[in-house]
């Protein structure tokens, strides 16, 4: 039985790991802005031009370490690693630690197993047997929710109960990885039947990723004290959605075709220890009703939520090919956007006894914040197609075209912390078959 978050010393403890003069003997790792210095060390899968077979390694600079090369474990299997007790993940990121430090006496020997990250090409970071994607942005489901009820934006279960879905595992793809237009039906309101042909309004989805890490028995509810340790780490997320098909779909089982096509994942699992410097209150508004008792603790409170800036840009197809960089469409953060912590997506996700295993994926959902340039997807952005963008470069977008390359980024940031971030995941859409 795990022991009680609030009790013994867990992931949002701040230890040796963290100390902000820590540095690396690679030297990458200490160039002011890197994503990846010593006091991060995300996992990931890779493999070589040399090796196919997909290894675990750590993101240290601009290098993997390869764990196994290493001598770090004995397996290539990442579930098996993100399975471990909390205590055991925390005994193996101290470890790295040690090894990548300045004057560690482990660099003779773990130097050799470095590869470029330049040199690697990445995977899904772990197997995703089942995924679920919650609503988590009261920001966005207010938006998108005024579309369609201008009077009644938010549903009566919003603000009590985390809302989710059961998405498709299968169509997960790894960051860089294309995707094809999706097709399906669609109808719009002034015809008289549906018809079937390539999605209109294509659009991207911000979100966070939370890997589960140890799993539950099926029937045994995991507790909200609980929860975190049964949380891995964190990845970019976006849930691509075809918003045409979804419109026709959706009532009365909520998404299907619309969603199944690709959801994009960033390579880099941000662990839940890195993260421990980056927590802040979760609060509500105090006129909003306050969580059951199962979806709350002192703990939670004080800490469950967890500053991610969070930032998306584009990069048409004409401005690949001018050379241009991406223009930014968002900047927001998580602790801004969610209306619920990632500990009690866990906690109501096992209330009802459902069984969580080792590398399953909890989507956060669209992350918008408050402020009009903070939203998490184009159909807030455009106000639902009616409002274009205005690209720096004179093009104009209400949703995603063919060519159209999306980049989710995110990085954590504060004062006395060394920054951190989460890379980056991308996409280009393709044309529909």
């Amino acid at each position: 039985m795990n022991t009680p978050l609030d009790m013994h010393p867990d992931a949002s403890t701040l230890d040796a790991t963290h100390d902000p003069l820590l540095r690396s003997w690679v030297a990458s790792a200490n160039e002011a802005g890197c994503d990846f210095p010593i006091q991060n060390l995300p996992f990931g899968r890779f493999h070589t031009a040399g090796d196919p077979a997909p290894r675990i390694g750590v993101a240290i600079g601009d290098r993997i370490l390869d764990l196994r090369a290493a001598g770090v474990v004995d397996h290539d299997d990442m579930n098996i690693l993100m399975a471990l007790p909390s205590a055991q993940r925390a005994a193996l990121r101290a470890r790295l630690s040690q090894g990548l430090a300045q004057g560690s006496d482990r660099q003779a020997a773990w130097e050799p197993c470095l590869i470029e990250q330049a040199d690697a090409t990445m995977h899904v970071p772990c197997r995703i047997g089942d995924y679920t994607d919650f609503y988590t942005s009261v920001h966005h489901a207010t938006t998108v929710g005024k579309q369609f009820r201008p009077d009644n934006p938010l549903l009566p279960n919003y603000k009590w109960v985390p809302i989710g879905y059961h998405g498709r595992a299968s169509s997960i793809i790894p960051s860089g990885q294309p995707f094809r237009r999706p097709k399906g039906q669609t109808k719009p309101a002034d015809a008289e039947v549906p018809t079937l042909g390539p999605s209109r309004r294509l659009d991207c989805e911000l979100e966070l990723g939370w890997l589960i890490g140890p799993g539950n028995a099926l029937g045994e509810p995991i507790e909200l004290a609980d929860a975190e340790q049964h949380l891995f780490g964190v990845t970019l997320f976006n849930d691509w959605s075809a918003r045409d098909i979804q419109g026709w779909e959706y009532q009365p089982l909520g998404p299907f075709l619309s969603k199944n096509f690709g959801s994009t994942i960033s390579p880099w699992v941000v662990t839940m220890e890195a993260l421990a410097p980056f927590r802040t209150a979760f609060e509500r508004p105090a006129l909003d009703p306050q969580p059951l008792p199962y979806l709350d603790t002192p703990a939670n409170r004080a800490r469950g939520a967890i500053s991610i800036a969070l930032e998306v840009l584009l990069q048409t197809e004409r401005m690949r090919i001018a050379g241009e960089a991406p223009v930014r469409l968002t900047l927001t953060d998580m602790a801004r956007a969610a209306y619920w912590t990632p500990a009690q997506l866990v906690a109501h996700h096992t209330v009802n006894g459902c069984n969580l295993q080792p590398g399953d994926l909890l989507g956060s959902g669209t992350l918008s914040g408050p402020g009009e340039d903070e939203a998490g997807s184009l159909m807030e952005l455009t106000g639902g197609g009616k409002r274009p963008l205005l690209l720096a470069n004179g093009e104009q977008r209400t949703f995603l075209e063919d060519g159209d390359t999306l980049i989710l980024r995110g990085w954590c940031e504060r004062e006395g912390a060394v920054r951190i971030g989460l890379g980056e995941a991308s996409g280009t859409v393709l044309p529909a078959r």
